[in-house]
């Protein structure tokens, strides 16, 4: 079966065949038809089987190959990563119509995104937060939408995300085509998702006996200790066949530290977490997708955003808090029908956690096997060749760089002691430190180097050195002051002509 064969017009099948793209998945299959009735669905399918055009398509199509200018179609999407995902999916789709498309995200300056509409822009992608700011600023005109969807309606209708839904069909026309599109639908969020359709249609893209997890990916589960990980994912990224890699963490923290230790061990890592602008984010995924960075370590933010299909590795740093989260970070890789593989650590304070995601995935795997980075099954499983280190050969050895660092800094340290020692001695020739004479009693004159720290001009600077040196002299002037501030008795005052007479 063709996209032809669903009815979609010629010039978007011949946008799509550039990018080799000919045959539907069957969520697309099941929901084309149907879409360009106008009817309204719930689309659930295991992530990467193609949900952006099983949506994408009709919508483009019932816009019409020169649509007015406008916002006539709204797309709402949980993440940023994943607006600019389905934006390049559509631009793609209507690369031979008239047709534009404006992403709407936080992150990034208004100016641009209020240019765009504008110019007419007759579909808009967007994250809940921008599109409320936009429309209440009177930037982003919602009454004229005809079609509206929520992409990872799962997400899009919990608690988190519900009042900002609400806010946005209050301000599209009643009357509307409105899609939902999700790989993991509950119940209460499917009886929540009605109150915004009109008789939905629910779609499930499944085979009955697949299972819950996608057959073409392998899940490996582990039993590791934190203290090794970064040595065993080391090793796990030199398997043989290894490409693209995501690796998720649950915390930005944890990100950035991996990013900055596989650098370290010679990988070619990037990061996308919540501590980098928008900038760095987009600047992270597309030297990703173009191949620059073949590893991305990323948080929860970018699971539902990363659409590359040569990823064939996934591996959970930390497990995931929900099966639902594990489903879709495992569907990074195995997309588009191709295999890939799902490592994930379990650590030994989080075993309860993975007895829930065991129990309602059914992997009957209750104990993961206790794992190490030397433990021969970690090579067996993976096509780890034998030998391997967690060390790129070639990269500098970071105990080296520090040891020839500290090397470099004690050298600069004695340069520099010695060139001062050098300027020291050049200076009292040069005469920029002229010497200076002090004359003691029986008239010598004795040439004195050193700075006069305790130089004296009293009466004590002539005391001959058998009787009270410069130091001594300076010692009873202090008990002379103390004596004067603690008392104005008679004695105090006629301690001082004695010292003096003793001196001279």
């Amino acid at each position: 079966m063709t996209f032809a064969d669903l009815n979609i017009e010629q010039d978007i099948v011949d946008a799509l065949a550039t990018k080799g793209i000919a045959e539907p998945f069957p969520i697309q299959q099941q929901t084309i038809p149907l879409a360009l009735t106008g009817q309204d669905i719930i689309g659930q399918a295991k992530t990467g089987t193609g949900k952006t055009f099983g949506f994408g398509l009709p919508l483009i199509q019932r816009l019409g190959a020169d649509p007015e200018h406008g916002v006539k179609a709204l797309v709402v999407v949980p993440t940023r990563e994943l607006a600019v995902q389905v934006t390049e999916d559509l631009e793609l789709a209507t690369s031979n119509r008239s047709t534009t498309i404006v992403s709407i995200y936080g992150g990034k300056a208004y100016e641009g995104q209020i240019e765009q509409l504008k110019a007419g822009a007759q579909i808009v992608v967007g994250t809940p937060g921008r599109l409320i700011d936009l429309q209440r600023q009177r930037l982003l005109d919602l009454s004229h939408v005809q079609e509206v969807v929520l992409d990872e309606a799962d997400r899009m209708l919990d608690l988190g995300f519900l009042s900002d839904i609400e806010r946005i069909f209050q301000a599209v026309p009643a009357v509307r085509h409105t899609m939902l599109f999700s790989a993991t639908m509950p119940a209460p969020i499917v009886a929540l998702a009605r109150r915004f359709m009109t008789r939905p249609v629910h779609i499930r893209a499944t085979d009955p006996d697949e299972g819950l997890t996608q057959a073409n990916i392998k899940h490996v589960i582990y039993r590791a200790h934190s203290l090794d990980k970064d040595e065993v994912i080391a090793r796990i990224l030199q398997a043989e066949g290894r490409g693209k890699t995501v690796i998720f963490t649950r915390t930005k923290r944890a990100a950035a530290k991996l990013v900055e230790e596989l650098k370290d061990r010679g990988f070619n890592a990037a990061a996308v977490h919540g501590d980098l602008n928008q900038e760095q984010r987009e600047r992270a995924m597309a030297a990703f997708k173009a191949g620059k960075r073949d590893v991305l370590i990323a948080t929860d933010v970018a699971a539902r955003g990363i659409d590359v299909d040569d990823v064939t590795h996934v591996i959970n740093h930390t497990i995931p808090d929900d099966p639902d989260t594990y489903l879709h970070r495992a569907g990074r890789t195995g997309r588009a029908g191709k295999t890939g593989i799902a490592v994930t650590f379990v650590d030994w304070d989080d075993l309860h956690k993975w007895t829930l995601i065991d129990k309602a995935l059914e992997f009957g795997i209750p104990e993961p096997v206790e794992t190490y980075s030397s433990s021969p099954h970690l090579f067996s499983d993976l096509d780890i060749p034998a030998g391997t280190k967690g060390r790129l050969p070639g990269a500098p050895s970071h105990a080296a760089e520090a040891g020839s660092s500290a090397g470099r800094g004690t050298q600069r340290s004695g340069d520099r002691r010695g060139s001062e020692r050098s300027g020291d001695r050049q200076g009292g020739e040069r005469g920029g430190s002229r010497p200076r004479s002090r004359t003691r009693t029986g008239g010598s004159s004795e040439a004195v180097t050193s700075a006069p720290a305790v130089e004296s001009t009293g009466p004590d600077a002539a005391q001959p050195a058998g009787e009270g040196s410069t130091t001594d002299g300076a010692a009873k002037r202090r008990r002379r002051r103390r004596r004067r501030g603690g008392s104005g008795s008679a004695e105090a005052t006629a301690s001082a002509p004695q010292g003096s007479s003793d001196g001279e």
